[in-house]
């Protein structure tokens, strides 16, 4: 099974196992993105089946470091990212409400 973890996974499963694991580091762009994308749907997937509110808090915080790292391999900071989010939400508003468009 290969997939994108975190970066200190390798490190904890050596400490917690006592194992080697079999690592790469990804050299592309375009796999990069790809593997970013399958960790969102992964991460979104995990949320949407989170059982407890502590799980769901958690899945929430994985879902906006994937999102993050996307943003970073784009060139974007987080600063802009939220500053983008604000604009937007100022204008458009937030999702709060629960307001339906019934087409």
């Amino acid at each position: 099974m290969s997939k994108l973890v975190r970066d200190k996974i390798p490190e904890i499963i050596r400490a917690h196992d006592g194992v080697d694991p079999v690592c790469r580091i990804i050299s592309h762009d375009a796999e990069f993105r790809q593997a970013l994308d399958a960790k969102l749907d992964e991460e979104i997937a995990e949320l949407r089946s989170a059982l407890d509110e502590k799980s769901r808090v958690e899945e929430i915080a994985d879902v906006m470091e994937v999102l993050l790292a996307i943003a970073r391999r784009d060139g974007h900071t987080p600063e802009q990212i939220e500053d983008i989010r604000i604009q937007k939400r100022d204008k458009r508003g937030g999702f709060e409400l629960g307001i339906i468009l019934e087409q």
